[in-house]
């Protein structure tokens, strides 16, 4: 979507250039190629100018950001998802189970995706679909958003570097020994499967996940938060059997049981530095109803 910035500037930036200065704003070398090709996206008191100019002390500058193609091949379908927070940089919801973040084979109108372009739909500018942490289908809870190419770049870097923490609460089979600690365990995909993970020392790659018990709940079960230190696809589901206690209702990883219609998986707090403001913002959200119903 488009996005215009403002920045007032202090002496800290006294007669620098203006490319320099958004560079320290976090603005990539995409974004700024894209505002040398064209002096009208950068305006200092109110008059175009181009990236090298020096700025000064007390002048206002305008950055504007525009999107210029559109998913075209994204469906705007009418679904339910709650909204957590939403500003002018970031969206996060509060995504339910069974819901896909992308479309794919046989989930074409099913997606958040899809949600998003239809909840867009009367905005005049392109909308483009921009996941920052995917989650599986059947995974619930926090999802962000960026709504702009500069949110965007900024936070898809946060994450490569591990800036956003992210914690997740599941339900497992057992009661486990020690109520906290850390797996240390390479993950690889699974030889005779596209989908399957598991843990292999010899050609999997590096995986550490900390976990701390949060309740003892009946039919010997557990309710145990994570966070994780890297992100390897399906790393709580399979970091948990390989400690002997599968999740609950996952078909991957624990496919006898049948206590619930999906993996009793919830991301359920997101801790980051907003792209814009700057400033460190925590998210939560609340357990889905089927897992309610289980630690209650």
């Amino acid at each position: 979507m488009n996005r215009i910035l403002e920045y007032n500037i202090s002496k800290d930036y006294e007669g620098i250039k203006l490319s320099s200065y958004l560079e320290m704003m976090a603005y990539p070398s995409s974004i700024l190629k894209d505002l040398r090709k064209d002096d009208s996206l950068c305006k200092i008191n109110n008059k175009s100018s181009y990236l090298n100019s020096i700025i000064h002390a007390g002048e206002h500058i305008e950055i504007y950001i525009k999107e210029t193609v559109a998913n075209e091949s994204l469906i705007p379908v009418q679904l339910d998802f709650d909204i957590v927070y939403e500003d002018e940089d970031i969206l996060l919801v509060n995504k339910p189970a069974n819901m896909p973040i992308h479309q794919s084979i046989n989930n074409y109108e099913n997606s958040l995706a899809n949600a998003l372009a239809y909840y867009y739909r009367n905005e005049t500018s392109p909308f483009i679909f921009r996941c920052i942490n995917r989650l599986d289908k059947d995974t619930s809870g926090l999802t962000l958003i960026a709504k702009n190419p500069l949110s965007a770049a900024i936070l898809s870097k946060a994450m490569k570097e591990r800036q956003i923490k992210r914690t997740y609460t599941a339900i497992v089979e057992g009661i486990l020994n020690d109520k906290e600690g850390r797996i240390e365990a390479p993950i690889a995909r699974k030889k005779e499967s596209c989908i399957e993970r598991c843990v292999d020392f010899e050609n999997g790659q590096r995986a550490i996940t900390n976990y701390k018990v949060i309740k003892e709940l009946e039919n010997s079960r557990s309710l145990v938060e994570f966070s994780l230190e890297t992100g390897r696809t399906h790393q709580i589901r399979v970091h948990m059997k390989y400690l002997g206690h599968p999740l609950l209702g996952d078909i991957l990883y624990n496919p006898d049981d049948k206590t619930m219609e999906r993996q009793a998986l919830h991301a359920g707090k997101l801790i980051f530095l907003h792209p814009i403001k700057l400033k460190e913002i925590t998210f939560k959200a609340d357990y889905p109803d089927d897992m309610k119903n289980l630690i209650n």
